[in-house]
């Protein structure tokens, strides 16, 4: 395999503290059912794959493939998926789940009473966060994260988040998220958390020339993502596209979220979200809009035109009130959708697992009024949405599924549990329409990161209470 298809240098060096396993052979074998999601969606019974330095060499059933490896994993009675792929998240909100005056309101109140709460956030906070937040999605089968960021106060940094989610393991996609647009201008937030454009223009630069590896196996992308179109203004949001182009990176932004959302557009600008971002060139392959929930027809059709992609939250569309994402209408126009998780306190959960099912039953309820063919969403379906959709809107084809030549990115699901006690006519369906359970086993490019349902990467517990310390500082401040 060629230099151009491995893991970067600069990636070993940031990970060499946890030890990164080089040029190690990995099978597994003997899985009840290993889920491709290839290009034919194989499902194969007494399954197994072959890895070598953390790329998968063959897949197949366990009696095609060798019969030793350095390392040897057993999969009998158990399920092996490719790892799950979140497209959307705010970790630093892991610090503010469940604030009671936050709890039953809309999206704009939500984030006015939230605001003066994360503006006290300090760097060690958003360390914490984030190192709590990658590990419970971790524990769902997650292992490639995708965080929106856009509030960093008191000398908050980037960089704090991708020390945090790499000691973790997963691949991390960072974005550099901005608001510029305060209250005192026509924006949603207040003044006190807004930054001047230059300075988010030149931080932005630097992360990508310091950390952005857009190498096949990269563990760290750095993502353009201004905040949403009430925070910021269009200009910003021009240079950031310009900027990116620059770059090669891809831009992400909510967009099209709320009614609420809608009307300011309107009123501010005299179109609608998405008309809005076509017009200060937010369309394209390298475009992702999170929610994408209020579109009409013609809209779907200019994303399915444009490759622009979709990063659906069932569950923060739910808990927020905001609508339901015509997820079925945008697959079937051919727009790419990946499954984001979105804000820890705009879910209170990262379950990657659980946010698929939600998504396959959203859809549903979507669906309702008139079913299209008379049939529901599958639960594979949801299922190919948080895998390989995950990875097409993150602009990604070295991971997504288990095939020759893609990273050993995978999650092993035990079947033996109470939940799936019997649903084993399909083990498949049976992961989402069963109760989610925590992965058994975790590999990122060939290693480990969860064993017998525990990480190995991080003390859990002690960075659970230093998280709830922290937590309780921030909320009781005055």
């Amino acid at each position: 395999m060629g230099t151009q298809e491995r893991m970067g240098d600069r990636d070993r060096l940031l990970v060499q503290p946890l030890a990164w396993p080089l040029m190690v052979s990995l099978l597994v074998k003997n899985a009840t059912v290993l889920v491709t999601m290839d290009d034919e969606r194989r499902e194969i019974a007494s399954g197994g794959l072959y890895a070598d330095d953390g790329w998968i060499i063959g897949v197949g059933p366990s009696s095609e493939l060798p019969a030793t490896a350095d390392v040897v994993v057993d999969a009998r009675d158990r399920i092996v998926i490719p790892g799950l792929v979140n497209t959307h998240h705010h970790l630093s909100q892991t610090l503010t789940r469940a604030i009671p005056a936050a709890q039953d309101v809309g999206l704009f109140e939500w984030l006015r009473t939230l605001y003066p709460i994360w503006a006290r956030m300090t760097p060690d906070d958003l360390r914490l966060a984030t190192q709590v937040g990658v590990a419970e999605l971790t524990l769902s089968g997650c292992t490639t994260v995708m965080d929106h960021t856009y509030l960093f106060p008191n000398g908050c940094r980037v960089d704090n988040q991708l020390q945090a989610a790499l000691g973790v393991g997963v691949r991390f996609h960072a974005s550099r998220g901005a608001m510029s647009l305060g209250a005192s201008r026509g924006g949603l937030p207040p003044d006190s958390v807004v930054e001047d454009e230059n300075s988010i223009l030149a931080d932005t630069a630097r992360l990508i020339e310091t950390y952005h590896n857009p190498q096949p196996g990269s563990m760290r992308r750095i993502v353009a993502a201004p905040c949403s179109p009430f925070s910021v203004t269009v200009d910003l949001m021009r240079q950031i596209a310009k900027l990116a182009r620059q770059y090669g990176v891809t831009l992400h932004t909510h967009m099209a979220e709320t009614k609420d959302e809608e009307d300011f557009c309107l009123a501010t600008h005299g179109m609608r979200p998405v008309a809005l971002a076509e017009s200060v060139e937010w369309v394209g392959k390298d475009v992702s809009y999170a929610h994408a929930v209020h579109v009409d027809e013609a809209e779907i059709g200019l994303l399915a035109a444009t490759g622009t992609c979709v990063a659906h939250c069932p569950t923060s569309n739910m808990r927020l009130a905001s609508g339901i994402a015509p997820v079925r209408r945008y697959l079937e126009a051919g727009v790419h959708v990946g499954i984001g998780v979105d804000g820890s306190a705009s879910n209170d959960g990262c379950d990657l697992l659980g946010e698929a099912r939600q998504a396959m039953l959203l859809a549903r309820l979507e669906a309702s009024p008139g079913l299209r063919g008379g049939r529901l969403m599958p639960a594979r379906t949801g299922l190919e949405m948080a895998t390989r959709g995950g990875a097409a809107v993150l602009g990604r084809d070295d991971i997504g599924s288990l095939t020759a030549g893609k990273c050993a990115d995978f999650a092993v699901f035990s079947l033996d549990r109470v939940e799936y006690a019997g649903a084993l006519h399909d083990p498949v369906a049976a992961l989402l329409l069963a109760s989610p359970t925590r992965a058994e086993a975790v590999y990122v490019h060939g290693r480990a990161v969860v064993d017998g349902g525990r990480l190995t990467t991080v003390d859990l517990d002690r960075a659970v209470h230093q998280h709830n310390a922290a937590a309780r500082r921030l909320v009781e401040a005055t």
